[in-house]
């Protein structure tokens, strides 16, 4: 993006727009929407095509596109393409005063003026017009290359941030907890549901450009508080919803603070876990981005297991794992390494890969961390790997999951049995056999909804889930297939409850009273 160059990346500004003036926001933010200057607005202008080359970091397509002198144009020149633009074309467009005297906008060149930093439109699971702040040129993170060596950069909205928004639980709650805030985005979230919410981050231009997202969203202002992970919190402050997308991380070295953790190896994450379960209310989520160390000579899922605090119920899911050598690739492009000195660069990626070496490395993984906090005498704890496709948002999905839990903790075989049960929504089933047999090898049901998943049932498994719509009892249910097969009753009734427990467990079928 713009304010980055083929010379290096542009400086970070001295100072950033003032975060105390929500009046100069409020102005701002009626200017940006009387012109449009939201999500769906930017992909009317620009179309499909350049408003996902943007995604890319790629701006050609967008210039072309914002060649005209609508008051959009200028926005998007201004703040998404960081040109400088001529004064009175802004002052059609923004209260241009107001932007220059709180830092929004600076005066370049003879009689222009240009942004101080990045405003990106956003939009808001129920179509609200948000707008996220970061830093010139740093909009979009994650591996695209940003090019940025600035340890104090505060990164926008990237795939990382978008995935924990998309799976975090959003029952309305009385405090949530933002740690690592960067430019807020997870915040923002939380201020839809959440009474209170408490923003923290190592980073004092972070909590600054988180508050800035906030005035400039239109939303509620956050404790904003400067600190690593928990330091900032009292020792008596517990939520009901913790979140974070951490600096996760596992480099040698801290060398970027919005990205690299600067513990040994996954220890920022595993401690992130750790500490979470004590400042939780009971009943209270903690959802995090992590990245986990797969060691030679270890179980990568007890390695998880571990690091579940007790008291709490645990979900955690794999979704990508990488061998070290693309590991350390992917995350030296994100700064941009690539593109400087080819010897630095190779001594880097040498540095990288001793310390795999050092630790017995042999992979990274990375995912999901879901923990509720539960009074349950033995917790639950699922660690699994899931790489396939899932449908987002999936915070109702995590939720729902672990009422499910609730529900066969407190049903044994018999109760199960005497329980009404319903198919979930989009639950369709595939018979899997060679062509022209009389019976398949095996029937598959299939989700179209949450986690999509897909799991093999026998002819009973089914027959039972095929008729469950509330009306009759697990119990009931059986004893009419049994009938149907010349089955023994008793001995269909001892053998199925697994089956049933597996089917409301993976959320095929869910409790109908």
């Amino acid at each position: 993006m713009g304010g980055v160059t083929d010379s290096g990346p542009a400086p970070l500004p001295a100072s950033l727009p003032a975060a105390d003036r929500p009046d100069v926001a409020a102005r701002l933010r009626d200017a940006l929407l009387t012109a449009s200057f939201t999500a769906d607005g930017l992909l009317d202008l620009l179309g499909a095509p350049a408003y996902a080359a943007l995604a890319r970091s790629e701006t050609v397509p967008a210039l072309r596109a914002t060649r005209g002198d609508t008051p959009l144009e200028t926005l998007v020149r201004l703040f998404l393409l960081q040109q400088p633009v001529p004064h009175a074309r802004v002052a059609a467009v923004l209260p241009v005063d107001d932007a220059l005297d709180s830092g929004w906008l600076t005066r370049v060149g003879g009689d222009e003026v240009a942004a101080t930093v990045d405003v990106r439109p956003y939009g808001g699971p129920d179509g609200e017009d948000w707008f996220i702040v970061s830093d010139l040129g740093c909009a979009v993170g994650g591996a695209g290359g940003i090019g940025q060596h600035d340890e104090g950069v505060v990164l926008g909205v990237g795939g990382a941030s978008t995935t924990l928004a998309g799976i975090t639980v959003r029952t309305p709650v009385s405090s949530a907890l933002d740690l690592g805030t960067g430019s807020g985005i997870q915040a923002l979230h939380a201020a839809q549901h959440a009474t209170r919410v408490t923003a923290t981050d190592l980073n004092p231009r972070a909590l600054h450009i988180t508050a800035l997202t906030l005035a400039l969203s239109g939303a509620p202002a956050a404790d904003l508080r400067e600190g690593s992970l928990f330091e900032p919190v009292r020792d008596d402050e517990t939520f009901d919803l913790i979140v974070s997308n951490p600096p996760f991380v596992i480099s040698p070295g801290a060398r970027l603070t919005y990205r690299d953790g600067g513990m040994s190896g996954d220890d920022l994450c595993r401690s992130l876990v750790q500490q979470a379960g004590e400042r939780l209310n009971e009943g209270g989520f903690a959802q995090f981005l992590a990245n986990w160390q797969h060691v030679a000579g270890e179980d990568w899922q007890d390695r998880l297991r571990s690091w579940v605090p007790r008291g709490c119920d645990a979900w955690i899911v794999q979704r990508e794992v990488q061998d070290v050598t693309q590991y350390a690739e992917l995350w030296l492009r994100d700064a941009g390494d690539h593109r400087g000195d080819q010897a630095e660069y190779e001594a880097r990626y040498d540095a990288w890969l001793d310390e795999f070496e050092a630790r017995k490395v042999k992979a990274v993984g990375f995912g999901w961390i879901t923990l509720r906090r539960t009074g349950a005498a033995e917790p639950s704890i699922t660690v699994e790997e899931w790489p396939h496709s899932v449908e987002q948002p999936l915070g109702e999905a995590i939720r729902a999951h672990f009422d499910r839990l609730d529900y066969l903790r407190e049903h044994d075989d018999a109760a199960l049995l005497e329980g009404h049960f319903r198919l979930t929504a989009e639950v369709v089933q595939e018979q899997v056999g060679l062509p022209g047999a009389e019976d398949p090898e095996h029937v598959v049901l299939r989700q179209h909804r949450g986690m999509r998943r897909a799991t093999k049932v026998d002819t009973v498994g089914a027959g039972f889930a095929g008729v469950c719509d509330g009306t009759l009892s697990a119990g009931r249910i059986l004893d009419a297939i049994a009938q149907l097969v010349g089955e023994d009753p008793v001995l269909l009734r001892d053998r199925t409850p697994a089956q049933i427990r597996l089917l409301v467990e993976q959320g095929f079928l869910e409790p109908a009273r």
